[in-house]
């Protein structure tokens, strides 16, 4: 599916409300003035509220599994605003909240 490729200005949380920030975006790619974010870019998790009795959390940093097929910085796929990423300790996923409007990808 076609979606908006995210950047480091994207508003990206843990689905327990953590910020979540990019380590290392791709330096070879701008949109709109701010770096675009590829798949093999780490998230660290500031924030997370999950904190179960197991002991399994807070989310601490998450990695995207499914990002763009079509469009590539350096080799690797560009993130899109419907592209999926897991947590970890916790397995959950991010949620994107706000994406620049301007790129659109598939």
């Amino acid at each position: 599916m076609p979606g908006y490729a995210l950047t480091v200005g994207s508003t990206i949380t843990c689905m327990h409300g953590g910020r979540a920030q990019a380590t290392a975006p791709s330096p070879r790619v701008t949109i709109a003035g701010q770096p675009a974010i590829v798949q093999t870019t780490t998230y660290a998790v500031a924030g997370c509220t999950f904190v179960p009795p197991a002991g399994n959390g807070p989310c601490v940093t998450a990695q995207w599994i499914v990002a763009a097929t079509r469009v590539t910085s350096g080799g690797a796929p560009l993130v899109l605003q419907d592209s999926q990423a897991i947590c970890t300790p916790t397995g959950t996923g991010l949620l994107v909240a706000v994406t620049q409007p301007r790129v659109r990808a598939t």
